[in-house]
């Protein structure tokens, strides 16, 4: 079906994922001999934005990096995608790097990230480049940069009419005013119980969770729940569950959720419904963790759709 895709203008982090591979994850003071390593592209901002442009949507970002190998890694990996990147500034600060460590009996992982250039980017940055983020349909974005930034990009868009997209990642604090500028809030578990301090173990909890989020302001809650799917709460609609995808073993889930959120963002933006967004989301979230890393592991288009209809 041919769809008008509407521009999504992704602010947020890029970062150099450091990828080290064990049996187990090693305790403090403890040192342990790895099965693997890789360098890839990565950050929060940057992963959606390559899962969003892999599933056929037209994504600009908006980021800084440094002026060196990691922040040259980046402008490749867009390129090679059709990223524009036209709105990502250089400074003399280093372009930021995110330590992951890969539990290879789980598939699990845990993340150090320091952000580096990007955090460099201010409110003010933002107002400078607020044309492309007012001619969106979309804005997506994250928590790997400073607050006041994200909430600039939200207003703005906001102001003009673009629906926005909060990944509250990693999870903060975050005001009542904020929340009200987010069309679609999408966390975790863990996360939607910090933003809560609500337990979220069950899905009549994450019910709970996103039910608090909207009385606080968000316009429609998702919480991307793993194996199990992702819950849907938006106004005037019962709760709905969708489920997840199995299309092979997982192999590691560092890239699941923002593989859901730039998904979700492509369906979105070519006028797909919520429920139809967050199925296809949960499609292109069910393929990446089939494969190790985060950029690399976004799905095209075709494979996406291949899973939607059973092929």
């Amino acid at each position: 079906m041919n769809r008008m895709r509407k521009k999504i203008v992704v602010l947020g982090s890029y970062v150099a994922d450091l990828a080290f591979r064990a049996t187990r994850l090693p305790a403090w003071g403890e040192t342990l001999m790895g099965s693997g390593f890789a360098l890839g592209p990565g950050g929060k901002g940057s992963n959606q934005a390559v899962a969003a442009a892999r599933a056929g949507a037209a994504v600009q970002m908006i980021s800084r990096l440094g002026d060196d190998a990691f922040g040259r890694l980046a402008r490749e990996t867009w390129a090679a995608d059709g990223i524009d990147a036209s709105l990502v500034g250089s400074c003399d600060v280093a372009t930021g790097a995110a330590a992951i460590l890969i539990d290879e009996a789980r598939g699990e992982n845990a993340i150090i990230v320091v952000p580096g250039a990007c955090f460099t980017l201010t409110a003010a940055d933002v107002d400078a480049v607020g044309a492309a983020i007012r001619s969106a349909g979309v804005l997506l974005t994250q928590l790997e940069l400073p607050l006041g930034t994200v909430e600039r990009g939200l207003r703005l868009a906001r102001a003009a009419g673009v629906l926005t997209i909060l990944n509250p990642a990693p999870a903060q604090a975050l005001s009542d005013e904020m929340l009200g500028l987010v069309d679609f809030l999408i966390p975790n578990e863990s996360e939607a119980a910090l933003l809560t301090g609500q337990p979220v173990e069950s899905v009549a909890q994450a019910q709970s969770a996103a039910q608090a989020l909207r009385r606080r302001g968000a316009r429609c809650v998702i919480v991307t729940l793993g194996a199990q799917g992702a819950l849907v709460c938006a106004e005037g609609a019962e709760a709905l569950l969708v489920g997840a995808f199995n299309s092979g073993a997982v192999v590691e889930t560092t890239g699941a959720g923002d593989a859901f959120c730039g998904g979700f963002a492509a369906a979105l933006s070519e006028g797909r419904s919520v429920p139809e967004a967050t199925r296809f989301g949960c499609a292109t979230a069910g393929i990446s963790v089939t494969r190790a890393g985060t950029a690399p592991s976004m799905p095209r288009r075709e494979e996406i759709e291949a899973l939607l209809s059973g092929g």
